[in-house]
Protein backbone atom coordinates (compact mmCIF):
# COMPACT_ATOMS: atom_id res chain seq x y z
CA UNK A 1 0.00 0.00 0.00
CA UNK A 2 0.88 3.38 -0.23
CA UNK A 3 1.14 5.67 2.63
CA UNK A 4 1.87 9.46 3.29
CA UNK A 5 4.05 9.92 7.00
CA UNK A 6 4.49 13.56 8.09
CA UNK A 7 6.50 14.00 10.82
CA UNK A 8 9.90 12.12 10.83
CA UNK A 9 11.17 11.99 14.37
CA UNK A 10 12.69 9.54 16.56
CA UNK A 11 9.08 6.85 15.55
CA UNK A 12 8.04 8.43 12.44
CA UNK A 13 10.87 7.72 10.33
CA UNK A 14 11.53 4.29 11.64
CA UNK A 15 7.97 3.15 10.90
CA UNK A 16 8.41 4.35 7.10
CA UNK A 17 11.87 2.01 7.19
CA UNK A 18 9.71 -0.65 8.56
CA UNK A 19 6.87 -0.10 6.04
CA UNK A 20 9.22 0.00 3.18
CA UNK A 21 11.03 -2.78 3.83
CA UNK A 22 7.50 -4.70 3.86
CA UNK A 23 7.09 -3.55 0.32
CA UNK A 24 4.93 -0.49 0.60
CA UNK A 25 5.85 3.06 -0.54
CA UNK A 26 5.92 5.91 1.30
CA UNK A 27 5.12 9.44 0.56
CA UNK A 28 7.31 11.43 3.85
CA UNK A 29 7.29 15.30 4.67
CA UNK A 30 8.83 16.81 7.66
CA UNK A 31 9.80 20.64 8.47
CA UNK A 32 13.60 19.20 8.52
CA UNK A 33 14.10 18.80 4.88
CA UNK A 34 17.66 16.98 6.19
CA UNK A 35 15.27 14.13 7.60
CA UNK A 36 13.28 13.79 4.32
CA UNK A 37 16.28 13.56 1.93
CA UNK A 38 17.67 11.04 4.79
CA UNK A 39 14.43 8.94 3.99
CA UNK A 40 14.19 9.83 0.24
CA UNK A 41 17.71 7.97 0.42
CA UNK A 42 16.44 4.72 1.26
CA UNK A 43 13.41 4.63 -1.25
CA UNK A 44 11.23 7.19 0.16
CA UNK A 45 9.21 9.54 -2.24
CA UNK A 46 9.95 13.46 -0.49
CA UNK A 47 7.73 16.45 -0.05
CA UNK A 48 8.48 20.04 0.22
CA UNK A 49 5.03 20.67 1.69
CA UNK A 50 1.61 19.12 2.82
CA UNK A 51 -0.11 20.12 -0.39
CA UNK A 52 3.51 18.15 -1.83
CA UNK A 53 2.76 15.39 -0.22
CA UNK A 54 -1.16 15.49 -0.81
CA UNK A 55 -0.50 15.64 -4.51
CA UNK A 56 1.71 12.54 -4.77
CA UNK A 57 -0.62 10.16 -3.05
CA UNK A 58 -2.87 8.58 -5.23
CA UNK A 59 -6.95 8.61 -4.33
CA UNK A 60 -8.18 7.35 -2.01
CA UNK A 61 -5.34 8.97 0.13
CA UNK A 62 -4.19 7.95 3.52
CA UNK A 63 -1.60 9.97 5.32
CA UNK A 64 -0.48 8.90 8.72
CA UNK A 65 0.33 12.30 11.03
CA UNK A 66 3.30 12.10 13.66
CA UNK A 67 3.99 15.36 14.99
CA UNK A 68 3.85 15.92 18.68
CA UNK A 69 0.14 16.21 20.63
CA UNK A 70 -1.87 19.36 20.91
CA UNK A 71 -1.30 22.46 18.71
CA UNK A 72 1.47 20.85 16.37
CA UNK A 73 -1.32 17.56 15.46
CA UNK A 74 -3.99 20.00 15.67
CA UNK A 75 -2.65 22.36 12.92
CA UNK A 76 -1.64 19.31 10.79
CA UNK A 77 -4.74 17.47 10.71
CA UNK A 78 -7.17 20.77 9.74
CA UNK A 79 -4.57 21.67 6.92
CA UNK A 80 -4.29 18.14 5.64
CA UNK A 81 -8.61 18.40 5.96
CA UNK A 82 -8.09 21.49 3.25
CA UNK A 83 -6.31 19.47 1.34
CA UNK A 84 -8.05 16.20 0.71
CA UNK A 85 -10.80 14.70 -0.13
CA UNK A 86 -13.95 12.59 0.26
CA UNK A 87 -13.19 8.99 0.67
CA UNK A 88 -9.25 9.60 1.99
CA UNK A 89 -8.61 9.19 5.62
CA UNK A 90 -6.15 11.31 8.36
CA UNK A 91 -4.44 8.45 10.51
CA UNK A 92 -3.64 10.60 14.00
CA UNK A 93 -0.58 8.06 15.36
CA UNK A 94 0.61 10.52 18.59
CA UNK A 95 -0.32 10.54 22.05
CA UNK A 96 -3.67 12.76 21.20
CA UNK A 97 -6.20 13.22 24.06
CA UNK A 98 -9.30 10.72 23.09
CA UNK A 99 -11.80 13.69 23.49
CA UNK A 100 -9.83 15.62 20.39
CA UNK A 101 -9.71 12.71 18.42
CA UNK A 102 -14.07 12.74 18.41
CA UNK A 103 -14.31 16.25 17.45
CA UNK A 104 -12.04 16.12 14.80
CA UNK A 105 -13.74 13.13 13.60
CA UNK A 106 -16.90 14.99 13.29
CA UNK A 107 -15.28 17.97 11.85
CA UNK A 108 -13.46 15.53 8.94
CA UNK A 109 -16.54 13.75 8.77
CA UNK A 110 -18.51 16.85 7.58
CA UNK A 111 -16.23 16.40 4.29
CA UNK A 112 -16.47 12.91 3.41
CA UNK A 113 -13.01 12.34 5.03
CA UNK A 114 -12.34 9.22 7.41
CA UNK A 115 -10.46 9.49 10.63
CA UNK A 116 -8.91 6.97 12.45
CA UNK A 117 -6.84 7.22 15.83
CA UNK A 118 -3.98 4.75 16.47
CA UNK A 119 -2.16 4.61 19.80
CA UNK A 120 1.48 3.63 19.58
CA UNK A 121 3.61 2.08 21.50
CA UNK A 122 6.84 1.27 20.76
CA UNK A 123 9.42 3.86 21.10
CA UNK A 124 12.74 4.01 19.63
CA UNK A 125 13.11 0.11 19.59
CA UNK A 126 10.10 0.28 17.10
CA UNK A 127 11.84 -0.76 13.85
CA UNK A 128 13.18 -3.83 15.03
CA UNK A 129 10.39 -5.30 17.47
CA UNK A 130 7.44 -3.50 16.22
CA UNK A 131 4.26 -1.47 17.02
CA UNK A 132 1.58 -2.16 19.37
CA UNK A 133 -0.92 -0.56 17.76
CA UNK A 134 -4.62 0.35 19.47
CA UNK A 135 -6.87 1.60 16.58
CA UNK A 136 -9.58 3.85 17.24
CA UNK A 137 -12.58 4.50 13.85
CA UNK A 138 -14.61 3.23 11.29
CA UNK A 139 -14.57 -0.26 10.70
CA UNK A 140 -14.64 -0.29 7.67
CA UNK A 141 -11.38 2.21 7.35
CA UNK A 142 -9.52 -0.19 10.00
CA UNK A 143 -9.90 -3.36 7.35
CA UNK A 144 -9.03 -1.19 4.62
CA UNK A 145 -5.70 0.23 6.53
CA UNK A 146 -4.96 -4.01 7.99
CA UNK A 147 -2.34 -4.22 5.81
CA UNK A 148 -0.47 -1.04 7.00
CA UNK A 149 -1.04 -2.12 11.00
CA UNK A 150 -0.39 -5.54 10.05
CA UNK A 151 3.73 -4.89 8.72
CA UNK A 152 3.99 -1.91 11.60
CA UNK A 153 2.73 -4.27 14.65
CA UNK A 154 5.16 -7.25 15.98
CA UNK A 155 3.70 -9.85 14.73
CA UNK A 156 3.41 -13.14 16.93
CA UNK A 157 6.57 -13.84 17.39
CA UNK A 158 7.49 -15.78 20.10
CA UNK A 159 5.08 -14.82 22.37
CA UNK A 160 2.69 -18.73 23.51
CA UNK A 161 -0.68 -18.08 22.72
CA UNK A 162 -2.81 -17.56 26.35
CA UNK A 163 -3.98 -20.90 27.50
CA UNK A 164 -7.45 -21.12 26.47
CA UNK A 165 -7.58 -18.52 23.61
CA UNK A 166 -9.21 -19.64 20.87
CA UNK A 167 -7.54 -19.94 17.87
CA UNK A 168 -7.63 -17.20 14.99
CA UNK A 169 -9.27 -15.22 17.10
CA UNK A 170 -8.86 -11.40 16.05
CA UNK A 171 -5.45 -9.45 15.50
CA UNK A 172 -4.64 -8.59 18.74
CA UNK A 173 -1.63 -11.47 18.78
CA UNK A 174 -0.30 -9.71 15.83
CA UNK A 175 -0.07 -6.95 18.04
CA UNK A 176 -2.48 -4.65 16.34
CA UNK A 177 -6.28 -4.14 17.68
CA UNK A 178 -9.36 -2.59 16.10
CA UNK A 179 -10.57 -1.40 19.87
CA UNK A 180 -13.75 0.74 18.55
CA UNK A 181 -15.05 3.94 17.13
CA UNK A 182 -13.38 7.42 17.04
CA UNK A 183 -11.49 8.12 20.30
CA UNK A 184 -11.30 4.52 21.20
CA UNK A 185 -7.84 3.70 20.32
CA UNK A 186 -6.43 7.02 22.06
CA UNK A 187 -7.93 5.98 24.92
CA UNK A 188 -6.79 2.81 25.38
CA UNK A 189 -3.00 4.34 24.72
CA UNK A 190 -4.14 6.54 27.23
CA UNK A 191 -4.89 4.29 30.18
CA UNK A 192 -1.51 1.92 28.70
CA UNK A 193 0.67 5.01 29.52
CA UNK A 194 -1.09 5.40 33.23
CA UNK A 195 -0.35 1.77 33.62
CA UNK A 196 3.32 2.39 32.59
CA UNK A 197 3.45 5.21 34.78
CA UNK A 198 2.83 2.77 37.75
CA UNK A 199 5.00 0.32 36.41
CA UNK A 200 7.89 2.06 36.44
CA UNK A 201 7.14 3.63 39.71
CA UNK A 202 6.91 0.22 41.70
CA UNK A 203 10.19 -0.77 39.91
CA UNK A 204 12.04 2.86 41.01
CA UNK A 205 10.93 2.83 44.30
CA UNK A 206 11.95 -1.12 44.96
CA UNK A 207 15.57 -0.27 43.36
CA UNK A 208 15.30 3.17 45.93
CA UNK A 209 14.56 0.47 49.03
CA UNK A 210 18.45 -1.54 47.65
CA UNK A 211 20.05 1.84 47.42
CA UNK A 212 19.42 2.56 50.42
CA UNK A 213 19.82 -0.36 52.35
CA UNK A 214 23.41 0.01 53.68
CA UNK A 215 22.49 3.33 55.45
CA UNK A 216 24.39 4.47 58.34
CA UNK A 217 20.96 4.82 59.65
CA UNK A 218 20.76 1.17 59.93
CA UNK A 219 22.08 -1.20 62.24
CA UNK A 220 25.35 -2.16 61.07
CA UNK A 221 24.12 -6.22 60.89
CA UNK A 222 21.71 -5.02 59.07
CA UNK A 223 23.15 -2.79 56.17
CA UNK A 224 23.52 -4.65 52.52
CA UNK A 225 25.87 -3.39 49.85
CA UNK A 226 23.94 -4.63 47.40
CA UNK A 227 24.76 -5.37 43.23
CA UNK A 228 21.94 -3.53 41.85
CA UNK A 229 23.03 -4.50 38.35
CA UNK A 230 22.92 -8.32 38.85
CA UNK A 231 19.31 -7.96 40.59
CA UNK A 232 18.15 -6.45 37.56
CA UNK A 233 20.04 -8.95 35.67
CA UNK A 234 18.48 -11.90 38.01
CA UNK A 235 14.88 -10.72 38.07
CA UNK A 236 15.10 -11.00 34.18
CA UNK A 237 15.32 -14.65 34.65
CA UNK A 238 12.24 -16.85 35.26
CA UNK A 239 10.57 -13.95 38.27
CA UNK A 240 6.93 -13.10 38.22
CA UNK A 241 8.16 -9.16 37.50
CA UNK A 242 10.53 -9.63 34.71
CA UNK A 243 9.25 -7.55 31.71
CA UNK A 244 10.48 -5.23 28.90
CA UNK A 245 10.77 -2.33 31.85
CA UNK A 246 12.97 -4.40 33.58
CA UNK A 247 15.14 -5.63 30.74
CA UNK A 248 15.81 -1.49 29.95
CA UNK A 249 16.32 -0.70 33.34
CA UNK A 250 19.05 -3.63 33.69
CA UNK A 251 20.48 -1.95 30.78
CA UNK A 252 20.71 1.49 31.86
CA UNK A 253 22.23 0.08 35.40
CA UNK A 254 24.66 -2.09 33.45
CA UNK A 255 26.13 1.23 31.66
CA UNK A 256 26.10 3.53 34.94
CA UNK A 257 25.37 1.55 38.74
CA UNK A 258 24.82 5.28 40.03
CA UNK A 259 22.89 6.65 36.84
CA UNK A 260 24.63 9.67 37.50
CA UNK A 261 24.23 10.75 34.06
CA UNK A 262 20.17 11.39 34.77
CA UNK A 263 19.27 14.08 37.06
CA UNK A 264 16.22 12.98 38.24
CA UNK A 265 13.61 15.24 36.93
CA UNK A 266 11.06 13.17 35.20
CA UNK A 267 8.64 14.52 32.53
CA UNK A 268 5.05 13.52 32.40
CA UNK A 269 4.25 13.30 28.83
CA UNK A 270 -0.14 14.25 29.48
CA UNK A 271 -1.04 10.73 28.71
CA UNK A 272 -0.86 9.66 33.17
CA UNK A 273 -2.86 12.82 34.12
CA UNK A 274 -5.53 12.02 31.10
CA UNK A 275 -5.97 8.76 32.51
CA UNK A 276 -6.43 9.52 36.46
CA UNK A 277 -8.92 12.49 34.93
CA UNK A 278 -10.86 9.95 33.26
CA UNK A 279 -10.97 7.78 36.33
CA UNK A 280 -12.21 10.80 38.09
CA UNK A 281 -14.95 11.20 35.82
CA UNK A 282 -15.87 7.36 35.94
CA UNK A 283 -15.39 7.34 39.89
CA UNK A 284 -12.90 4.38 39.03
CA UNK A 285 -10.48 4.20 42.06
CA UNK A 286 -7.20 4.21 40.34
CA UNK A 287 -4.59 4.75 43.57
CA UNK A 288 -1.23 3.83 42.22
CA UNK A 289 -1.78 5.08 39.32
CA UNK A 290 -2.32 8.80 40.75
CA UNK A 291 0.35 8.74 43.21
CA UNK A 292 2.98 7.80 40.08
CA UNK A 293 1.66 10.83 38.13
CA UNK A 294 2.36 12.95 41.34
CA UNK A 295 5.35 11.56 42.51
CA UNK A 296 6.49 12.88 39.06
CA UNK A 297 5.35 16.58 40.02
CA UNK A 298 7.44 15.71 43.05
CA UNK A 299 10.87 14.63 40.92
CA UNK A 300 10.93 18.04 39.48
CA UNK A 301 11.53 19.88 42.91
CA UNK A 302 13.21 17.17 44.91
CA UNK A 303 14.99 14.31 43.31
CA UNK A 304 16.39 10.52 44.82
CA UNK A 305 17.64 7.30 43.52
CA UNK A 306 14.05 6.50 42.30
CA UNK A 307 13.63 9.38 40.16
CA UNK A 308 16.94 8.81 38.23
CA UNK A 309 15.79 5.01 37.48
CA UNK A 310 12.68 6.41 36.09
CA UNK A 311 14.41 8.73 33.82
CA UNK A 312 16.76 6.32 32.98
CA UNK A 313 14.32 3.51 31.81
CA UNK A 314 12.36 7.01 29.64
CA UNK A 315 15.34 7.11 28.00
CA UNK A 316 15.58 3.53 27.00
CA UNK A 317 12.52 2.54 25.56
CA UNK A 318 11.53 6.32 23.91
CA UNK A 319 14.80 8.03 23.98
CA UNK A 320 13.36 11.02 26.36
CA UNK A 321 16.55 13.04 27.53
CA UNK A 322 15.22 14.81 30.53
CA UNK A 323 16.67 18.36 31.67
CA UNK A 324 20.13 18.61 33.89
CA UNK A 325 18.30 19.78 36.71
CA UNK A 326 14.70 20.36 37.86
CA UNK A 327 13.79 23.77 39.28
Amino acid sequence: MQLGMIGLGRMGANMVRRLQKAGHTCVVFDRNAEAVASLADTGATGATSLSDLVSKLSAPRSAWVMVPSGVPTEQTVGELASLMEAGDVVIDGGNSYYKDDVRRATQLRQRGIDYVDVGTSGGIWGYERGYCLMVGGPKPTFDRLSPIFQSLAPGKGETPTTPGRPDAQGTAEQGYLYCGPNGAGHFVKMVHNGIEYGLMQSYAEGFDIFKNANSNELPEELRYDLDLPEIAELWRRGSVVGSWLLDLTAMALRENPSLSEYSGFVQDSGEGRWTVQAAVETSTPAEVLTASLFARFRSRREHTFAEKVLSAMRNKFGGHVERASGG
